[in-house]
């Protein structure tokens, strides 16, 4: 059996900023080479802090208690910080949630492209645009060569977001972190984009994490999915099963919750109190205690 890229074990994390509030619970997920899995949850539930462990950003305010996040055999939360360095961008990648921040206003897309290139492969200014020409083209942006001599303000926000993408699969990582990378984009241009980061993944056999708060989003590209609250693993498994056969009350309330394309018009139907109350019970949760994230 093929080992997992990517094994998180009882991982657990306090607030220190809120007097040791819980962020994550006992979070335990595997990842395989090629698998897209999608982390799924209302805002605070602890996604962004799985995240960021896994990119080696966690901020001084959040302390882990417990666990481990392995890659590729290695534990990332005891790793040397250089090391951890050497592996970022290389084997570890993120695609980020908004283009029009994540690229810098004051260079053009070209030098954007190709640093990473030439720091961590050490190609020539050539070779490297070559390669950026390359990446250009494989997320389907027409005219490559005048778009890396623009500026992120001269392209649109779905040409902005292929770039980031076209960087981040650009070194051949193992592992690709997609934090909600489809927030900013209007409908049309997000199923592109979400088709384009399935076909870029599945050419490269990339294994992708993908943050979401969308079970819509999550039905079109994951393979898995775990679903979280207030820091806490509520269901996972294969997309199909969670989404088609939930087991948990709040599973199948935030399925009900969602805009129904089969019914037009029909009304939301909100999570019942109720559900609230029996997760508060679960997790230890008290009536005031709002999920911490980061």
């Amino acid at each position: 059996m093929t080992a997992p890229v990517v094994s998180i074990e009882a991982l657990s994390a306090v607030s220190t900023r809120d007097g040791g509030a819980p962020i994550l619970r006992d979070v335990s997920l595997n990842l395989k080479r090629g698998e897209v899995h999608g982390l799924v949850g209302e805002s605070g539930a602890g996604k962004s802090t799985i995240a960021k462990a896994l990119l080696g950003i966690l901020p001084a305010t959040v302390k882990v208690t417990g666990g481990r996040i392995r890659f590729d055999g290695r534990d990332l939360l005891t790793m040397a910080s250089r090391e951890l360095r050497d592996i970022m961008g290389t084997e570890i990648a993120l695609i980020p949630q908004d283009p029009q921040t994540a690229l810098n206003p004051g260079r053009r897309i070209e030098a954007q492209l190709t640093d990473g290139l030439r720091l961590k492969q050490g190609l020539s200014k050539q070779m490297a645009h070559e390669r950026a020409l390359a990446l250009l083209a494989e997320v389907q942006i027409r005219d490559p060569e005048r778009v890396l001599a623009c500026y992120p303000h001269q392209l649109s926000g779905g040409m902005r977001q292929r770039i980031l993408i076209a960087a981040a699969f650009a070194l051949g990582p193992k592992l690709v972190v997609a934090d909600e990378p489809t927030t900013a984009l209007d409908v049309t241009v997000q199923k592109e984009i979400l088709r384009l980061i399935r076909r870029m993944q599945d050419a490269h056999g990339t294994a992708v994490i993908f943050v979401t708060h969308d079970l819509g989003v999550v039905a079109q590209i994951c393979d898995s999915v775990t679903l979280l609250y207030a820091g806490k693993v509520i269901e996972a498994g294969p997309t199909s099963d969670v989404l088609l056969r939930p087991q948990h009350a709040y599973t199948k309330a935030l399925i009900a919750a969602g805009p129904r394309y089969d019914r037009p018009g029909a009304g939301l139907e909100p999570v019942p109190d109720a559900v609230f109350a029996a997760l508060r019970r679960e997790g230890g949760i008290d009536s005031q205690g709002a999920p911490h994230d980061v």
